[in-house]
């Protein structure tokens, strides 16, 4: 059994039900789950007691789109200034030397940032296998960092030669991608509360499967039981090739193929227009905003605050570090924050609801209403983050993390595990890994 007494929290951000804000309280953790959040709590017998005073408590944050495969490929020259589909083509060639080992550690790198962020919870987008990789290169990474994981099994089908953007040899047979779907589902999925690795399954995007793959997917994710994920309205090219391609906007074909529903969630959606807006909300299908990405590949700013006054479910996505060259959550819920600011004014949207987003309003897209808040019976993911810092000097709200705050925690818990412990990933050898990370990364500039 293992329990921990966080004593004194001089904040705690519930994002409960009631959004309650709790000050100079203590959180229980007994076996993966919140025992208890008061004031005195008495810590039992053998509990390992940690003091949070001048600290700030949240729920863990909620990762619900990446690539880190792309932890490897961080500001390639030839892609910093590309729009997206000029910027693919520039980084396929790269990612198509990658190994089993590449996918390994790269997944290992990139979850140990975003748990230096204050991330518990964190989806992946992997849509391309190449010399023997497999999904579960990423799934193993994640258990040996310690974080709680939604992998998605993702795919391409069209290469260039059938009118596609990747090179044909990322691009897989459809029948074959189906039946790892259905291997990967059978050997890793856990649908119980608590769970610690969920699959779903995400063919790449609309331009890179068929129609045929696309609604071939979503049945055989209904029949499973797992989510659906893609990419969907990105940015006006995206919006060009559907209209050209499939005769309307992405959100109508989304919908012809059944993949509208609260078992569905879309990256990006940074075009989507009033009445996609409305589809999305009144089928619940939920959203991945990932405002650094955009920034950086100059999508656009998605109308997230129109999204949320409309009902849609959003939560937060770093996307693959290739794009955003960060996986830190904090500073993307600051993002999200600003774009709205700056596109809208100064009241449209506020730290904490940045932050909700970024927490409960993440767990809830992935299906996971155990996480994403503070409260007795929820798991026990919480980020813990020192507001004695240098970065929070002067701020008179301490829940305003976003305005005034550090970026990464002082401790982090995972279903009731310290994964980082004053600052340091307690579950790597963080310099090994760095070493392997160089290696790998040198070995695919030698190639090319």
């Amino acid at each position: 059994m293992t329990v921990t007494l966080l004593r004194g929290a001089s904040t705690i951000l519930t994002m409960d039900d009631a959004r309650r804000e709790l000050a100079d309280h203590d959180i229980l953790m007994r076996d993966g789950v919140i025992a208890g959040i008061g004031v005195g709590l008495v810590a039992p017998e053998g509990a390992e007691v940690l003091n949070a005073q001048g600290c700030l408590v949240t729920p863990g944050l909620v990762n619900t789109h990446h690539h880190l495969y792309q932890s490897l490929t961080r500001a390639v020259p030839s892609g910093q200034d590309a729009l997206l589909f000029g910027w693919l083509r520039t980084l396929y060639p790269i990612w198509q030397q990658f190994t089993p080992d590449h996918m390994h550690v790269s997944a290992q790198v990139g979850l140990a940032e975003l748990a230096l962020s204050g991330c518990t919870l964190s989806s992946d987008h992997l849509y391309l296998y190449p010399n023997g990789s497999r999904l579960e290169d990423t799934i193993h990474a994640a258990a040996e960092v310690g974080l709680r994981f939604h992998p998605t099994r993702g795919a391409m089908s069209i290469g260039e030669s059938a009118g596609g953007l990747p090179p044909d040899a990322l691009v897989e047979d459809e029948d074959a991608i189906l039946e790892d779907c259905i291997r990967v589902i059978d050997a890793f999925h856990d649908p119980v509360e608590g769970s610690m690795c969920r699959v779903g399954i995400a063919p790449c995007s609309p331009f890179s499967v068929s129609t045929d793959l696309m609604r071939s997917a979503a049945l055989l994710a209904r029949d499973k039981g797992v989510m659906l994920h893609t990419h969907l309205a990105e940015n006006d090219e995206d919006i060009a090739y559907s209209l050209e391609t499939f005769g309307c906007r992405p959100g109508e074909y989304a919908e012809s193929l059944g993949w509208v529903g609260p078992d569905v969630w879309h990256a990006h959606c940074v075009k989507l227009d009033p009445a996609e807006i409305a589809l999305f909300a009144r089928t619940g299908t939920g959203v991945a905003h990932c405002p650094c990405s955009n920034c950086r590949l100059g999508s656009g700013i998605a109308p997230l605050r129109a999204m949320r006054d409309a009902g849609v479910p959003v939560g937060l996505g770093v996307d693959g570090s290739a794009s955003n060259d960060a996986g830190n959550l904090v500073a993307e819920a600051r993002q999200a924050m600003l774009l709205q600011r700056v596109s809208i004014g100064a009241d449209a949207m506020s730290a904490r609801e940045a932050l909700e987003i970024a927490t409960r309003g993440g767990a809830d897209i992935l299906g996971r209403p155990d996480c994403g808040r503070l409260e007795v019976g929820k798991r026990a993911d919480i980020a813990v983050w020192d507001m004695t810092c240098v970065e929070a000097a002067g701020s008179w709200d301490p829940a305003a993390l976003l305005l005034a705050g550090p970026t990464t925690v002082r401790d982090l818990f995972v279903n009731g595990r310290a994964v980082v412990k004053e600052g340091h990933i307690t579950t790597l050898d963080m310099g090994g890994l760095l070493a392997r990370q160089r290696q790998l990364a040198m070995s695919l500039k030698e190639q090319l």
